[in-house]
């Protein structure tokens, strides 16, 4: 399989830009509120996943009709709908994991969601958030970053101290340079070409990737 795209129950901030970054081959994960913005792209999911009490009844009555399997987990429960979803994407073994609408609405929710890609279990795993408008993943040895020449790209160390920051393709270029968790060093590049690269040496990086087109 190549691609599972997870709607989690964000904020969506420009419906045609999110509908630009799917394709029609995508396998669509919804995790129980997401499943709105599954109705407002008119796509049927293949599974929906979570404890159903964000989901919209009607639309869950239509696509139970229709055949689409409901996984339903009780509301005490130690994971949130995104993270069993993202196990379930995980034992289909894609090559890539996109979850859109994991970003925005509660803020506690938004850092959770970022916080899971940086577990250990994914680190061999091409998991991303992303929106349309801004994409977010964690780099641990080297990532390229595609997008547009005037793009913004923030690097932000996760947890400690990265070392051997390296850029190309990035405005304010990093030379094997060390970013700290509590200094703003990395905040706010731009990219010069459609293609940045990131490599490091030690620590978690996380990439945020702000299209301005």
């Amino acid at each position: 399989m190549q691609r599972i795209v997870i709607f989690a129950n964000g904020n969506l901030p420009d419906i045609e830009k999110a509908r630009a970054i799917l394709r029609d081959d995508d396998h669509i994960i919804c995790a129980d509120g997401g499943t709105r913005h599954a109705s407002s792209l008119n796509l049927k999911p293949a599974l929906v996943i979570g404890d159903m009490d964000s989901a919209e009844s009607g639309f869950l009555q239509k696509l139970q009709a229709d055949g689409v399997p409901l996984e339903l987990y009780p509301r005490d429960k130690n994971e949130t709908d995104l993270e069993l979803a993202i196990h379930r994407a995980i034992e289909l073994n894609p090559k890539e994991i996109v979850i859109v609408a994991a970003l925005g609405g509660r803020l506690d929710q938004t850092i959770a969601n970022i916080a899971l890609l940086s577990n250990t279990q994914y680190t061999t795993r091409n998991i991303k958030l992303d929106d349309g408008v801004e994409e977010i993943f964690f780099c641990r040895s080297q990532v390229q970053v595609e997008g547009r020449s005037g793009d913004i790209v923030s690097l932000l160390p996760w947890g400690g101290a990265v070392t051997g920051v390296q850029t190309e393709n990035l405005k304010w270029k990093l030379d094997s340079e060390t970013l700290y968790p509590d200094k703003t060093r990395g905040i706010s590049n731009e990219m010069t070409d459609d293609t940045a690269t990131v490599k490091i040496q030690s620590g978690l990086l996380l990439v945020i990737h702000r299209r301005t087109f």
